[in-house]
């Protein structure tokens, strides 16, 4: 998700209110490894909620450490920023697919993916992402362009060994196709995966992570819990994409990583396997993608 342009409340079925009430602690830490703490969860005023505040709920829920995704220039200058201010934060730094099209409509993708270039060699930066490619938002005139982009950054994971994470958006063959061509970096995360179990094992066959958001709690989401039964449990990841992708029984208010509990526990319940089990093995999971070693309080 992008600021610049970034996808409306109403297109992603917020509603205004108050936050949700924090979930049961997990008995095990576990990790967000996709994190927006820089949009705000409306279209009304105020701003997103204080770092520190956030951090704080998430890690009294038993998520203790997030991966800030910033995705467009500002968002990506924003996320070095907090990461080196709070030692359980890391960063993700990219151009949004989306964001790449616009860019390269008004002649400033390649000094864009430049900075994004330089902001991937600070220590605090472990991915390069969220990129990929966005049919849904962006029509054939923006194809080349997102290809271009997304080319890039799979050659910048390579460059400077940082994790992979994709954004793919009606674009499942697309995404793998580039990644054959380009090559596969050793990590790499599909983000907020959103395909069938046949497409997950694809990936997974590739080397991927797939990290499973909000989504998988969804009562019309039975596809999405197939592909995580068919994903062997060393390859699960859990993330928010917060402000966006809220689980249920909250869909449509804001999301946060405090609210990371009520994904795990679905999943644990598709898998039908013990929670504490599944938490374990998504804390080594998301230190084998991003590298470990980042501590869990400041």
């Amino acid at each position: 998700m992008t600021r610049a342009g970034q996808r409306t409340a109403q297109e992603k079925g917020h509603r205004h209110g108050e936050r949700p009430e924090a979930p049961e602690p997990l008995p095990h830490p576990v990790v967000d490894n996709h994190c927006h703490l820089d949009i705000k969860a409306n279209d009304g005023p105020g701003e997103p909620v204080p770092v520190a505040d956030a951090l704080a709920r998430a890690a009294a829920v038993g998520v203790p450490r997030i991966v800030q995704i910033g995705c467009d220039l500002p968002g990506a200058r924003w996320a070095v920023e907090v990461a080196a201010e709070h030692p359980q934060v890391v960063a993700g730094v990219a151009l949004h697919p989306n964001d790449a099209a616009r860019l390269d409509a008004t002649g400033d993708l390649d000094e864009a993916l430049a900075e994004i270039a330089d902001l991937a060699t600070h220590e605090q930066v472990r991915a390069v992402g969220e990129t990929g490619l966005d049919f849904f938002r962006t029509g054939a005139e923006g194809y080349d362009a997102q290809v271009r982009s997304f080319r890039r950054h799979i050659e910048l994971a390579h460059e400077l060994d940082r994790t992979l994470v994709i954004h793919d958006r009606d674009a499942h063959a697309d995404v793998v196709r580039v990644l054959d061509e380009v090559g596969a970096p050793p990590r790499w995360v599909m983000h907020c995966f959103s395909g069938d179990a046949a497409f997950a094992e694809e990936c997974v066959g590739r080397g991927a992570y797939l990290s499973f958001a909000g989504t998988v709690t969804f009562k019309n989401a039975e596809p999405l819990r197939a592909a995580l039964r068919v994903t062997p449990r060393d390859r699960i990841l859990v993330e928010t994409d917060a402000p966006f992708l809220t689980p249920a029984p909250h869909r449509g208010r804001p999301n946060a990583s405090y609210l990371v509990p009520l994904t795990v526990r679905a999943m644990a319940e598709t898998l039908g396997t013990d929670l504490a089990g599944l938490c374990r093995d998504l804390e080594a999971n998301t230190d084998r993608a991003f590298g470990g070693g980042w501590p869990s309080t400041g």
